[in-house]
């Protein structure tokens, strides 16, 4: 009799068990059947924001349903990370990501939340290029020429960033790791603005996007040495890479990419990255990235998990390297 009962209980799990695989399998397979949400921890008109709404129409064309983008701004994005994070792994709330979210943890132990964790990775969407530039009254025309007037003169040198800790600062400090040089870092209020101090020779030299380096690119106040990618930019394939310029495996790149909580159904999962790839790979959208200075770069989710982990390794040496003290 007690066998029987145990028996008894065990197959009416076993029914329960598949019959709620049963009914996540259907539900899995209607999504969506309602709005999505896209969150973006920045405000509206920059480049995450920009970069999401083209995704997000286009996703909203192909899945039939609105795929609104909801502005999250406040704490550096982790905002809208924590909105995330307090949503139902259901794949109705995704977020547009940055490379400064991969920049946080190493500046702070407060973030309530994991990036890989938490969240499920789903695509790379795009990248953007950094072109190191001098001034045009600097004498280096070079990389190598750049270094070896570093290598002379110890910390009187100087480069220009859009804050300290930012992606721009960890690109310098990485330029001046792999290179052996020191350099003086003069932080800014934007990449405009570091830019700006670089035409006029109030710094030496700054990383910046390609669209604050193209005004002063063609007036030729400043002079590009070489792109932060380790593959030349389709948007300015003439200008070498570091890599190619003699710091082998120097990388850099300002990157947008879309997540969802982690516990999503890897068959939503695989549904919406299938859509944003087909839709950031429209010539149309494309076009549009590419006068924002970006390029599409769509990948596998593990692929995303790979190059995100990647970047938080990197950017946790870099910080440790350039002496900033976690808050």
């Amino acid at each position: 009799m007690i066998q029987s009962k145990w028996n008894l209980h065990h197959a009416l799990l076993a029914l329960f068990t598949i019959a709620a695989m049963g009914s996540q399998a259907a539900w899995s397979q209607a999504y969506p059947v309602k709005p999505i949400r896209m969150l973006v921890g920045l405000a509206a008109g920059g480049a995450t924001d920009t970069t999401a709404r083209l995704v997000a129409q286009k996703m909203g064309e192909s899945l039939g349903q609105p795929v609104t983008v909801e502005n999250v701004v406040g704490a550096s994005g982790q905002l809208a990370g924590q909105r995330l994070l307090s949503a139902p792994a259901d794949g109705y709330t995704l977020i547009m990501v940055a490379a400064s979210a991969a920049v946080h943890p190493a500046l702070s132990s407060k973030i309530p939340y994991d990036l890989l964790r938490d969240f499920a990775p789903i695509s790379l969407v795009t990248i953007g290029t950094y072109v190191l530039v001098v001034p045009a009254t600097l004498k280096a025309r070079s990389v190598g020429e750049l270094i070896a007037m570093a290598k002379a003169q110890p910390n009187k040198h100087t480069y220009g960033s859009d804050g300290v800790g930012s992606a721009l600062h960890l690109s310098g400090e990485l330029l001046k790791s792999m290179a052996g040089i020191e350099l003086v870092h003069v932080p800014y209020k934007g990449g405009a603005a570091a830019a700006t101090a670089t035409a006029t020779g109030e710094v030496d030299m700054s990383f910046v996007s390609i669209n604050s380096a193209i005004p002063f690119l063609n007036s030729g106040r400043v002079i590009p040495l070489a792109m932060s990618h380790d593959k030349r930019s389709i948007l300015m394939p003439n200008i070498p890479t570091l890599d190619e310029s003699g710091l082998k495996g120097y990388d850099r790149l300002g990157w947008y990419g879309l997540m969802t909580k982690a516990g999503v159904p890897r068959d939503i999962i695989m549904k919406v990255h299938s859509v944003v790839v087909s839709a950031t790979n429209t010539n149309e959208i494309k076009s549009v990235l590419q006068k924002q200075g970006l390029e599409p770069a769509t990948n596998t989710p593990e692929e995303f998990a790979a190059f995100i982990r990647k970047e938080l390794d990197v950017n946790a040496r870099l910080v440790k390297a350039a002496g900033i003290k976690p808050e």
